[in-house]
């Protein structure tokens, strides 16, 4: 399964290497990261939409998560990837417009790894 993390935080990128060590060693996930919302429009272009599941950052300089999140949605993949949002803030306008704009889900930083780590077992069954 590959996996689009979208992030303008760097260091996002050893944490995820690190937490999915295993996974990525037995090639069951194959991560890509991207770290603004114009990069991730890139890989996604580049990788011809073999991301499954795209984990993307709300708030980021340049094109939000939000805005990031409704190009995907507007664009015809198919199948299309699952999106989950992350962010910082768990507020609620956030909460809705995501959903608004066709999130599959919504994570709140500091990311819980074992619940990721479920979400993403039940969507490869």
């Amino acid at each position: 399964m590959k996996i689009l993390v979208v992030d303008d935080e760097r260091d996002i990128q050893p944490l995820f290497e690190q937490r999915f060590r295993k996974e990525i060693r037995s090639g069951e996930i194959k991560f890509v990261f991207a770290y603004s919302g114009e990069d991730a429009l890139n890989c996604l272009k580049n990788y011809l939409h073999e991301a499954v599941l795209i984990l993307s950052d709300i708030n980021m300089p340049g094109m939000s998560g939000l805005e990031l999140l409704d190009q995907i949605k507007k664009k015809n993949h198919t199948p299309p990837p699952v999106v989950m949002m992350i962010t910082a803030y768990g507020d609620d306008e956030n909460y809705r417009r995501a959903m608004e704009l066709g999130a599959d889900d919504f994570l709140t930083k500091p990311v819980d790894f074992s619940t990721l780590k479920e979400k993403i077992r039940a969507l490869k069954e």
